[in-house]
């Protein structure tokens, strides 16, 4: 059992104030003095969250890692909770510039141009809840993702993501992955309507095409155009528009 040091100890700074909401308050030299911005009572040195002006946004949530000194943020939309941003740094004064123009409303690109540390994670604000914008963006997501990982296996499931994306039969059903599979809704988070079969990459030069992930027997491809042009082929013919998963 991991046996982690006294938050106290990692962040001295931090204790010094009382909490991680109050350094950062403290860090910001002011420009945070008038955002509303609190700490739990539960873990006051490790965690934070900082109210956004856009009701479409929820609250930034700052955490402190438990084992190093090193913060973390994650920025999330309102409607399905899926993150906008997302960072880690070391340094405390970084996260504050973040959390003000988080607070502010600035758009995503302007908040990364803020604070360096923080990277768009592809999807983008969708204020008005449209169900086409949001299979956009969470399509934008999964290429984003897809491009960025550090993965022997990132080649294949970046050609899956791909060559799934640029079939107009796919592109327009709402996207979503479970332990890596790309599996496909004619609903929008929080509520999917699963539809279709799921794809998977099992390795350099293996796809499979399944049922559902207790498929046992799952169809096996050489390249990913194959494995996708055959999910195309098991989609109903009677598919309609994407709708909000509420």
């Amino acid at each position: 059992m991991a046996i982690y040091p006294d938050p106290a100890v990692l962040y001295p700074d931090v204790e010094a104030h009382g909490s991680l909401g109050a350094a950062l308050r403290a860090v910001a030299q002011g420009r945070l003095a008038s955002v509303p911005l609190t700490s739990p009572e539960a873990d006051p040195l490790l965690a934070a969250s900082v109210d956004c002006t856009l009701p479409y946004r929820e609250p930034l949530h700052v955490s402190a890692y438990d084992h190093k000194r090193l913060w973390s943020i994650r920025g999330v939309a309102s409607f399905d909770g899926m993150a906008l941003i997302e960072g880690t740094t070391d340094d405390l004064a970084q996260v504050a510039e973040a959390a003000r123009a988080w607070h502010d409303g600035a758009a995503l690109s302007d908040i990364c141009e803020a604070a360096p540390f923080v990277r768009q994670t592809g999807r983008f604000d969708v204020p008005d809840l449209d169900p086409g914008l949001l299979t956009e963006s969470e399509w934008r997501h999964l290429r984003t993702e897809a491009n960025e990982l550090e993965y022997p296996w990132q080649p294949a499931y970046q050609a899956l993501i791909e060559h799934a994306y640029a079939q107009p039969a796919l592109r327009r059903l709402y996207p979503f992955t479970s332990h890596w599979a790309l599996r496909f809704s004619t609903t929008t988070r929080p509520r999917l309507s699963v539809v279709g079969p799921l794809l998977e990459t099992r390795g350099v030069g293996e796809y499979a095409l399944a049922a559902s992930l207790a498929d046992e027997d799952p169809a096996r491809f050489t390249t990913a155009a194959q494995a996708v042009a055959a999910a195309v082929r098991q989609l109903p013919s009677t598919l309609g528009p994407v709708t909000l998963g509420r």
